[in-house]
């Protein structure tokens, strides 16, 4: 299942904001992540938190689309029950 996330580095802790519409994607998930955006370390930090906060193991959190971008796309296994 594809997961769309917009992210925002630098922030003060990592947490989930909540879902937004977007009228061309559909539901996106808002997420603050603590990480610097340098060198891959706030998606490495947001596939972490995500995996954590969903119950599913770093592994099945597969960034798919979007690793420069505040928009990301993530690969979860199907029945995922999301925040």
């Amino acid at each position: 299942m594809k997961l769309r996330v917009r992210a925002t580095p630098n922030a003060r802790q990592s947490e989930i904001i909540g879902w937004e519409d977007d009228p061309q994607a559909g539901k996106i998930l808002r997420v603050r992540i603590a990480a610097a955006p340098v060198d891959g370390q706030a998606n490495a930090a947001l596939r972490d938190f995500l995996a954590k906060s969903l119950g599913l193991p770093k592994s099945k959190v597969v960034l798919e689309k979007g690793g420069s971008s505040r928009f990301k796309t993530f690969e979860v296994p199907d029945g995922t029950t999301l925040p």
